[in-house]
């Protein structure tokens, strides 16, 4: 009997495995890119560090985890009557999270949902 841990994958197929390793190439691509535009909007707009850490503690260097844990817990909810919407409850972000989607340059859009025409 062999046990197997969470993170191991046993992989036969040739393509398989270059597609694994593609992905998480690109996943580690993702990730430097935030990082280096997040720091890199620090730079620009003159600051030196951000309150990241638990506890609102500063962080000179933040690392994509700590951005994604910032906004893990942000949520849209629907309000649905016999499969029909009746309104759209958008997440309510703090200023910290407003901030940082500034510096990312992703627009505030970009956490509310579309309006639909009736």
């Amino acid at each position: 009997m062999q046990i197997c841990r969470r993170d191991t994958v046993f992989l036969k197929d040739e393509a398989r495995i270059e597609a694994l390793f593609t992905l998480y190439f690109l996943a580690l691509l993702v990730q430097a890119l935030i990082e280096r535009e997040l720091r890199l909007a620090m730079a620009r707009h003159s600051i030196s560090e951000l309150p990241l850490y638990p506890e609102q503690r500063l962080c000179a260097h933040p690392t994509t985890e700590q951005i994604l844990r910032l906004f893990s817990h942000t949520e849209r909810h629907k309000l649905c009557v016999s499969g029909k919407t009746i309104q759209v409850f958008d997440p309510k972000l703090t200023d910290l999270q407003h901030q940082l989607i500034k510096l990312l340059g992703v627009p505030p859009q970009a956490f509310c949902s579309p309006q639909v025409s009736q």
